[in-house]
């Protein structure tokens, strides 16, 4: 297919599932319940983290770690107390378990309760044409306290580990994209949607390689690089819109 033409296709298909339709069957539906922006990007945070399996189940898990929340994560944060906090001792999901949870709740509260916001901890090196030193900082940020579970360490990936960081990208989509389309959120301004990296699932990759937008036989960093630097030839400022066109493409037409 020719450049022109396979830019037409994917144009054809960001405008045919990015639209608000697309919120009821995708994990992004949770942090579309709140409209506070700490709220978005705790509960958009964590259910990233949690999206793994069936969409289904991720949507499901996250609203039952919403609910523990008293479905307020940001003053759950900075309000909660010791007690509070036993609500969490049977939360898992696949491999995230209350040990992780309670992990993940101490740094964030410890974030919020100095006034920072969750995109202090991601935000790249000055003029850095993508977002890849920023998650690294985060990583190392994130692991930063004394004493961190060693296990969690899984949840949080890294490009230093050469990992896709499918689930991180996906949820820097959710915050820095801007449309008006109403999916994508675009709370986040001090990062630039240009800066981007397209989450890599296992649809997004099958569909990206039938389309020869990767070539890289490894599912890592790298190849994450390889197909954003290709969706960049269609559009420079907004690469990350085709990840609607991938992903809509992988799980609704089987492509």
């Amino acid at each position: 297919m020719r450049q022109s033409d396979l830019k037409s296709f994917l144009d054809e298909k960001v405008d045919q599932f990015n639209r608000p339709d697309f919120i009821e069957n995708d994990p992004i539906q949770i942090p579309h319940q709140f409209s506070r922006r700490e709220d978005i990007e705790i509960a958009g945070f964590f259910t990233a983290v949690l999206a793994w399996g069936q969409r289904a189940t991720i949507i499901n898990k996250s609203k039952q770690l919403m609910t523990l929340m008293d479905d307020a994560p940001f003053e759950f944060m900075v309000n909660h107390n010791d007690v509070d906090l036993n609500r969490f001792d049977f939360f898992t999901h696949r491999t995230f378990n209350n040990t992780d949870c309670l992990y993940f709740i101490h740094v964030l509260s410890k974030l919020y309760r100095s006034g920072r916001s969750l995109e202090d901890l991601f935000l790249p090196d000055e003029n850095a044409a993508h977002i890849e030193s920023g998650l690294v900082r985060f990583h190392q940020l994130f692991f930063s306290e004394e004493d961190f579970p060693k296990r969690t360490k899984k949840h949080i990936a890294t490009p230093a580990r050469n990992s896709a960081c499918k689930r991180l990208n996906m949820f820097l989509r959710w915050m820095v994209r801007t449309d008006s389309k109403g999916v994508d959120f675009g709370i986040w301004e001090r990062i630039s949607p240009a800066q981007l990296i397209c989450p890599c699932d296992l649809h997004v990759e099958r569909v990206a390689r039938k389309l020869r937008l990767i070539i890289r036989k490894q599912l890592d960093w790298n190849a994450a690089l390889e197909l954003t630097a290709n969706l960049r030839l269609f559009d420079q400022d907004d690469p990350v819109k085709y990840d609607f066109a991938l992903f809509g493409l992988g799980v609704e037409e089987k492509y």
